[in-house]
């Protein structure tokens, strides 16, 4: 008996692999801000050995329009780091180095009086510019430090009943030392949630060490920046972040982010949990994690990667597991190891 073939199975088999390259096809074209973060790496990486977790944290809280805390012992590369990171941008950049005699309009500008017309004029301060760094921000009092926070979270400023918009992008990345240093201030835990990571920047391994000295040893230009090119334009930047807002996240990822930050308020070894302000912050840099792998959907690893930057600042060790030891750092791991990744 002849066997007769369905004319309909080769077509059918190719609509099936079609469908099937669709679901794994990017439906929002990643490729031109995977690569310009490439070039932006590469770059960095003329002058900075190892570091890659705080670079690719930097470039996550650029696509993210967030604000960074970098803490570290002096001598870590964090203000070279940054300073690194704005040259690779076409946008403004201004330094502020963070002393115990700093005032407000040392940072926000002040009313000066011109003679010539016999009216007060604003001078803007150094915060007005796209890229802020904030050299060793615990330095400072108090009162100085909450002008730079209300900035930071409005994205603008009223002198003299004039409101000041500051231009986009804007992003502020600060850096300190370990509060046990002498001659520090903590920052309070309200001010500490307007940054979107914490970076811990710890010392190089043996072999970063000796890459570093051989850097160092064959580099014979003063100004190491010197080597570094601008790569992105401030528009690029603009829609990179508007990119980043499209990227997918499943309804039970949501899910998964919010059941992360309950745990930490449920936590017997917190003294403080996270805020919404935390869940918006996770969704936010997770996001920003899948647009650096080149995707434009979240994955559970994407908020996992993001976890421990988004939310070390923004819980409190109670007082006896701090004493025992135990880390803001080591607390999420066991939240995030205790809590199952959905598939």
């Amino acid at each position: 008996m002849e066997n007769i073939e369905n004319p309909n199975t080769e077509d059918q088999h190719s609509i099936h692999l079609d469908k099937k390259e669709d679901q794994f096809q990017s439906r929002i074209d990643m490729i031109e801000l995977r690569t310009s973060l490439e070039k932006v790496k590469s770059e960095i990486a003329k002058v900075i050995v190892g570091q890659e977790s705080m670079v690719e944290h930097l470039l996550a809280a650029l696509l993210s329009n967030g604000h960074v805390l970098i803490e570290g012992v002096p001598g870590v590369a964090k203000t070279i780091t940054a300073k690194l990171l704005a040259k690779t941008i076409d946008v403004g950049f201004s330094r502020i180095q963070f002393t115990p005699d700093l005032m407000p309009s040392d940072i926000l500008g002040t009313s000066v009086f011109n003679v010539k017309n016999s009216e007060f004029e604003f001078k803007k301060g150094p915060i007005f510019s796209n890229f802020i760094l904030i050299d060793e921000i615990n330095r400072s009092p108090a009162k100085t430090q909450a002008a730079l926070f209300e900035v930071m979270e409005e994205r603008q400023i009223t002198m003299d009943g004039t409101r000041y918009i500051m231009e986009e992008p804007f992003l502020v990345v600060a850096t300190q030392n370990p509060i046990e240093h002498e001659g520090t201030y903590r920052l309070p835990e309200a001010q500490l949630d307007r940054f979107l990571f914490k970076i811990n920047v710890g010392y190089p391994d043996l072999q970063q060490e000796i890459a570093i000295i051989k850097n160092q040893h064959e580099n014979k230009t003063e100004d190491k920046t010197d080597v570094v090119n601008r790569v992105i334009t401030a528009q690029q930047l603009k829609n990179y972040q508007q990119l980043v807002k499209e990227i997918i996240v499943e309804s039970h990822l949501m899910e998964y982010i919010a059941k992360i930050i309950v745990n930490t308020r449920e936590n017997q070894f917190l003294y403080l949990g996270a805020s919404p302000r935390a869940s918006l912050a996770l969704l936010t840099a997770s996001k920003a994690f899948a647009a650096l792998r080149g995707r434009d959907f979240v994955t559970p690893e994407d908020i996992k990667e993001s976890s421990y930057a988004v939310l070390r600042h923004r819980v409190i060790v109670s007082p006896e597991r701090e004493m025992e030891g135990l880390t803001a750092d080591e607390i999420i791991r066991q939240i995030l190891e205790g809590i199952e990744i959905p598939r």
